[in-house]
């Protein structure tokens, strides 16, 4: 009973299947208000008496063809009130029609409108009185009727309008908290997918440095005895598996409904002695040196330190194929944690770098400015130098 209460007083948004069956059920509620009072009033109200200004039987009939025009009230609400003012005047029957007429105009139309034409129906009543011969009680009755009735039908009209205005407020409130929360999510979702963009280019440019690295030696090496090339083919294929695992594994995590499910460990600062013994596995030189306290920063500091170090050696490898690296990761808390990779301008003479489009120091920058620090690069002497300054608070 309550939602068909709430349905009535609140439609839904015009053009809905609901909001047709809604109008077809208000129009048939309205109708049978506006008859069953007609018929209440028309006894009482003298029409079957004698001096009518109408015989009982056409005041009904006038009445009726009133009622029957309610369903244009939602769009000529005014218009259909002033039309039924006059046929009150020889109605009762019509009065119904008229009191459920008023009351759309106070839910559709402005209040002054409401209250000029109520008082036009209160004001007609002495027009009724003339018409009358003989009627059974004194003006001030009449009055005093219409004027109570009116008051509650414009009441009720304008607190239904205020209703629908405050839930019209509160479903847009709602709708706009809705697309808020999407929006928020979808944020999140291209933020964390972003995220895992970064591991994945730092990660694969790794693997794919070092399998570039030994192809150009096999390439170059047309003498490299069989267990040479061996050891070349098995690197390339471990690099290869490797990257391919990793691979499958971020478009698992990319995949719709798939983000925010639990991701492998990421490395740390506690990580680059394998990085660096990785990295001269593969045939680097490197110069390693890690002066930081035991403990260590926290883990995404240790985390963006990692990656810079592999950023760099891996930079080295495609640019200055063969050529000495030197890492050091110095710092203390309160001071900062520094990160500095360097190496020859040029490799090894016969080797191909590895062509790439730039995107790796670029994302180093990111990842420091994320960590609140920044990012130093270019030629430094007859050196390539990456300097990162992170800030590691006391």
């Amino acid at each position: 009973m309550s939602g068909l209460v709430f349905t009535l007083l609140v439609p839904d948004p015009e053009g809905s299947r609901r909001s047709a069956a809604r109008d077809r059920l208000a129009d048939a509620v309205a109708v049978t208000v506006a008859l069953g009072y007609g018929l209440l009033v028309l006894p009482i109200g003298d029409a079957t008496q004698a001096g009518a200004p109408l015989p009982w039987a056409a005041d009904l009939a006038l009445g009726v063809l009133g009622c029957a025009a309610l369903p244009v009230r939602r769009r000529w609400p005014a218009g259909l009130t002033v039309a039924l003012l006059p046929v009150t005047t020889v109605s009762v029957t019509a009065t119904g029609a008229a009191l459920v007429a008023l009351f759309t105009v106070a839910i559709h139309r402005p209040g002054p409108v409401a209250l000029w034409l109520g008082a036009g129906y209160v004001a007609v009543v002495p027009v009724y009185f003339w018409w009358h011969d003989n009627p059974a009680f004194p003006l001030w009755v009449d009055l005093a009727v219409r004027a109570v009735t009116t008051s509650g039908a414009l009441g009720w009209g304008m607190f239904v309008r205020a209703y629908r205005r405050l839930t019209e407020t509160l479903r847009e409130h709602a709708a706009r908290l809705e697309a808020e929360q999407h929006l928020r999510v979808d944020q999140a979702r291209l933020t964390e997918r972003a995220r895992i963009a970064r591991e994945m280019h730092d990660v694969l440019a790794h693997r794919m440095s070092l399998v570039s690295l030994h192809a150009g030696a096999l390439e170059v090496r047309t003498d490299a005895r069989p267990e040479e090339v061996a050891i070349a083919a098995g690197a390339i294929r471990a690099s290869a598996h490797q990257a391919l695992e990793e691979l499958r594994g971020v478009i698992g995590v990319l995949r719709d409904g798939a983000v925010g499910r639990p991701e492998p460990p990421q490395p740390g600062l506690a990580d680059l002695p394998a990085l660096v013994d990785s990295a001269r596995a593969m045939g680097t030189t490197v110069d390693f040196t890690c002066a930081v306290p035991a403990g260590g920063p926290s883990v995404v500091l240790g985390r963006t330190a990692y990656r810079i170090v592999q950023e760099g050696l891996t930079n080295a490898r495609k640019h200055a194929p063969g050529a000495p690296v030197g890492v050091l990761v110095d710092g203390a808390p309160g001071a900062g944690l520094r990160i500095r990779v360097t190496n020859p301008r040029t490799g090894a003479a016969g080797r191909a770098g590895v062509p790439g489009a730039g995107m790796g120091l670029l994302g180093v920058r990111e990842r420091a400015a994320l960590a609140g620090g920044t990012v130093a690069y270019g030629p430094h002497g007859d050196d390539f130098r990456l300097e990162a300054s992170l800030p590691w608070p006391a």
